[in-house]
């Protein structure tokens, strides 16, 4: 469990977090990271900005409520980007984008598929870690792969870590997931769902024990996974995780008949889970191309060509 857990967005105080016995100290310089990174801190967001390097186009499961368009300038959520980016073509985005926008902290790979199912992820970290290694490196993953990645996390320097857990009870995972491919079978059912599980909690713990910063996704799907959220929330607490995000869903796909939370809804789940986990606040469901500051992203046309 955390020791001394502060409100989101409070400078970082010197913490102990204990995972399966072992204590992971967090010194002072490691959590610095979180007040330059805007997912981390509600604070940061005002004052420093990310950007998503859209490289990751292929998925290794379907969740029933993600739909991915390549070419949808006029969404703003995530799997949407306007172009997938070649590694090479990924840092010198960056560097055009740095040289008019001094306010960048954070390169990320959010998509718009799973970063670690595609080695173009790993390519691009090298490269911007290169030329560019003051910069945050970030990434977003529905944790699959995590445990057979994650020594390749820890070369290219991942410092903070986004996993998205809808679940962890198999019977509520296989009403989310359709499928998941891993290590080259398909898989259905309770039996995908409860591998998805077993990897994306084993992954965190390790990552926690690596010192790499863990932010939770947890889309809230009523009629789904909704009571079962607060559980899921214990667990990361146990894990060691950072913080949390408790993400609306956006109805589409095999979910476009259910109702999204209201705000009221949402805030009551949270609140109930604040008490396990911090919670964040401050999400704008980002695009996997996004640039700038959080809600205030600048127009993908001032860094075309």
């Amino acid at each position: 469990m955390h020791q001394e857990i502060e409100d989101e967005g409070a400078a970082a105080p010197l913490r102990v977090t204990e995972v399966e016995g072992t204590k992971v100290t967090w010194d002072p310089a490691q959590l610095r990271k979180i007040q330059e990174h805007p997912c981390f801190s509600k604070d940061a967001c005002h004052f420093f900005g990310r950007m998503h390097l859209p490289v990751a186009p292929k998925c290794n499961i379907q969740c029933n409520y993600c739909i991915r368009k390549f070419d949808c300038v006029n969404e703003s959520r995530p799997g949407v980007t306007s172009k997938v980016l070649k590694p090479q073509e990924a840092l010198e985005r960056v560097r055009e984008v740095l040289k008019k926008v001094h306010f960048i902290k954070v390169v990320a790979v959010a998509g718009p598929g799973e970063p670690l199912f595609n080695e173009e992820t790993f390519e691009t970290f090298r490269l911007v870690k290169a030329e560019f290694p003051h910069l945050l490196r970030c990434m977003s993953s529905n944790g699959l792969l995590l445990p057979d990645r994650m020594d390749d996390l820890v070369d290219i320097g991942i410092s903070t870590l986004t996993v998205t857990v809808n679940a962890i009870d198999p019977a509520i995972g296989k009403e989310i997931y359709a499928f998941i491919t891993y290590q080259g079978t398909k898989y259905h059912g309770e039996e995908g769902a409860a591998i998805l599980i077993r990897n994306q909690l084993e992954g965190i713990q390790e990552a926690v024990k690596r010192k790499i910063l863990v932010k939770v996704n947890t889309v809230l799907i009523p009629t789904v996974n909704d009571e079962h959220i607060i559980e899921i929330t214990k667990k990361i607490s146990e894990l060691g995780v950072y913080i949390q995000n408790i993400i609306p869903i956006i109805p589409q796909y095999k979910f476009a008949h259910i109702i999204p939370p209201t705000p009221k809804e949402k805030k009551e789940i949270q609140d109930k889970c604040r008490q396990y986990v911090m919670q964040m606040t401050h999400c704008r469901q980002c695009r996997a191309d996004a640039i700038g500051r959080l809600g205030k992203d600048l127009q993908q046309c001032m860094f075309s060509e």
